[in-house]
């Protein structure tokens, strides 16, 4: 059995830049825990948002919460970090995960 890793797949992290952090107060790993040997992962930053765009596709305006707080994953926005920034996990969205690859998907695949 594999050890789990402490930048699991959908484990959700705080910020790191400070500055972000009242808009995207925190970021979710979307890399496979078979890609952990990168020093980097595949992330999605969860964002506030204090009125969801009309306009927005329904597989991107489905919000997830985190303690008590829901957060609109921004798909769009995904990019890879460096492990070494991420600090601790604060909470886990594997629960949640069809409403993260939807989005993902969205992205990739369109609307």
């Amino acid at each position: 059995m594999v050890a789990r890793s402490a930048h699991a797949q959908f484990d959700v992290f705080e910020n790191p830049n400070r500055a972000q952090r009242e808009g995207f107060p925190y970021f979710v790993v979307m890399q496979s825990d078979q890609l952990d040997f990168f020093s980097t992962r595949f992330v999605m930053p969860l964002a506030r948002m204090a009125q969801v765009p009309a306009v927005l596709p329904r597989r991107l305006s489905q919000t997830v919460e985190i303690r008590g707080e829901r957060l609109h994953p921004a798909a769009h926005l995904s990019a890879p970090l460096p492990k070494r920034v991420m600090g601790e996990p604060v909470a886990s969205l594997k629960a949640q995960a069809d409403v993260l690859r939807e989005a993902l998907d969205a992205v990739v695949s369109g609307v």
